[in-house]
């Protein structure tokens, strides 16, 4: 049972305290633990979880961190240079793939979404060093409803304008909330609330990291 220490922390059965969402499911604590918010560089993580976003909409993070190890399976690792002549045989296959999620229009985008990131590999020397540029250099604020009450933003600016940036060059399934909840996870921002556990373990984290740069 976790102990709740204010609105927005928990302190479980472990000991550890984490942001509210990642106490619940042992999962959720894993994930939270050992990956949201890490600074991420391997182009393949990237592109999983920009598919995984996608993959999500209408449902859990939950429903597909079960499930992630089917996706990899089924999407050979992530490897975009794969997934990029992926054809009809392919689609075909993957929507009698009980293990993941079978929406056509999301597997379809995320073939497509493959050739768009060699495009940028090509343009920029590697899908992280595009995303890295992309990294705020202060919080932002939360852009929409003035009702919105929740600790961290949901839409930024820099979310909007690289969500829009990737729809520019062919990307599907990739608006603004869920380029937030990207950069979130892939370290872009440090979202995990003051008196987390992890909280100052990404910070230290970050002041060590060196993004890639753009050629």
């Amino acid at each position: 049972m976790s102990k709740l220490n204010n609105k927005y922390l928990h302190t479980a059965e472990d000991g550890i305290t984490r942001c509210w969402w990642g106490s619940d499911h042992l999962d959720y604590r894993r994930y939270h633990d050992e990956e949201w918010g890490r600074p991420a560089v391997d182009d393949f993580r990237l592109f999983e979880k920009i598919c995984l976003e996608g993959f999500q909409s209408g449902l859990s993070w939950l429903t597909i961190l079960r499930k992630r190890e089917n996706f990899r399976e089924a999407f050979a690792h992530f490897d975009f240079g794969k997934i990029a002549s992926f054809d009809d045989s392919n689609v075909a296959r993957l929507l009698l793939n009980s293990g993941i999620v079978r929406h056509r229009g999301k597997i379809e985008a995320t073939i497509n979404n493959a050739r768009r990131a060699l495009e940028i590999v090509d343009e920029f020397g590697s899908l992280a060093a595009y995303i890295w540029a992309w990294e705020p250099s202060s919080p932002e604020q939360h852009i929409g409803k003035s009702d919105h009450d929740h600790p961290h933003p949901s839409i930024t600016k820099t979310s909007q304008a690289l969500s829009k940036d990737l729809k520019k060059r062919g990307w599907k399934f990739f608006g603004p909330t869920t380029a937030y909840a990207f950069m979130q996870a892939m370290g872009l921002v440090n979202d995990h609330i003051e008196g987390c556990d992890s909280c100052e373990v990404v910070k230290a984290m970050r002041l060590k990291f060196e993004p890639p740069r753009q050629r």
